[in-house]
């Protein structure tokens, strides 16, 4: 299959609309993992994105303690060069100990580059297509140190585009004294907006492409979520400690998910296609990251990076998140 594609900043790279994200295949072996995964499935997720037009896969070296990065090469084992997607990874989330349940958010030059001959390793690629430190550093090193230790990184052939996740419109003015960065990965969905604020049009004004994560907010966004499915999480699942998962912001986020089925009915499409589809809509937004742990689960997003929402669907959206306060942060795309 043949999806759209959009270019991704300056990097040169045309991206489909929505890529696979790779954090739930970690497992649970570390702070913020979604319970036991099956590898076998994981795999069969990502060669079924693929095939269906999906052209590139968006992993972090944090997620399982590098068990994605691996799960991803064993995906990508039998597809040819000329076929194979695009890959980005992260650094600058690293254990000081294995017995350590927290990584430490580490910038320092020395640490980036153990960590990106690390990633290559895993991945069993010769070079990164968009390398992304995936938090502000904590360990004292400023951010421009970081982000050239990025461009060195290019310079030498390891990483193809430097990215960031999770930078404010300050940090990114700091990388820019140090050379920029071509990407930002925020989050963003119909619940969490503050990026559309004042991020999205910074990106779009600086030619900084952006893929957002979470655009279902793990899961909330997707249809199949319920209250009971909350309550069965397993407590190795990080969602269960979430106050997105519990209580009175649960109820509304359901809510806010039923307004979505009913804009999906009028396309005959899911509610997860239409989260996603109305964070493509925001002028910025060049795709977004959408998970999967099970072939199946592709199928219930895929068809968003071709739908287009009406302006009937953007105002009935836009009056749910207001009526029923859900999230925060602008309730109509800009785009």
């Amino acid at each position: 299959m043949t999806l759209p594609t959009m270019l991704l900043g300056p990097t040169g790279l045309n991206i489909t609309r929505v890529g696979f994200g790779a954090w739930a295949i970690g497992g649970a072996e570390h702070a913020f993992g979604w319970g036991a995964q099956d590898d076998d499935e994981s795999v069969a997720a990502i060669r079924h994105a693929v095939e269906h037009g999906v052209n590139w896969i968006d992993t972090a070296a944090v997620y399982g303690r590098g068990h994605s990065e691996e799960v991803v090469a064993r995906a990508l084992a039998d597809i040819g060069e000329a076929d194979r997607p695009y890959v980005f990874t992260k650094c600058g989330m690293t254990w000081k100990s294995d017995h350590d349940l927290l990584p430490a958010r580490v910038g320092s030059p020395e640490s980036i580059r153990r960590e990106v001959n690390a990633s290559l390793r895993r991945l069993k690629i010769e070079r990164i297509d968009l390398y992304q430190l995936h938090w502000p550093p904590k360990d004292g090193t400023p951010i421009e140190d970081s982000v050239a230790t990025l461009h060195e990184l290019r310079a030498e052939g390891k990483i193809r585009s430097v990215g960031v996740s999770n930078f404010n419109v300050d940090l990114l003015e700091r990388a820019a004294s140090a050379g920029g960065v071509d990407v930002l990965q925020p989050p963003f969905s119909a619940i969490k907006r503050t990026v559309a604020a004042d991020i999205l049009p910074y990106c779009a004004k600086h030619n900084i492409g952006v893929i957002v994560y979470s655009p279902m907010q793990s899961g909330l966004l997707s249809g199949a979520w319920s209250a009971q499915r909350s309550a069965d999480l397993p407590a190795d699942d990080w969602r269960r400690a979430s106050p997105d998962f519990t209580g009175e912001a649960l109820h509304s986020n359901l809510a806010l998910a039923d307004i979505l089925r009913t804009v999906a009915k009028r396309h005959n499409t899911t509610v997860a296609s239409v989260a996603v589809a109305w964070t493509l809509a925001f002028d910025g937004v060049t795709a977004a990251i959408v998970g999967a742990r099970r072939p199946s689960q592709v199928n219930g997003w895929i068809t968003a990076a071709t739908l287009a929402l009406t302006a009937e669907d953007i105002d009935d959206i836009e009056l749910g998140i207001d009526r029923l306060g859900a999230g925060t942060g602008p309730s109509r795309p800009t785009g």
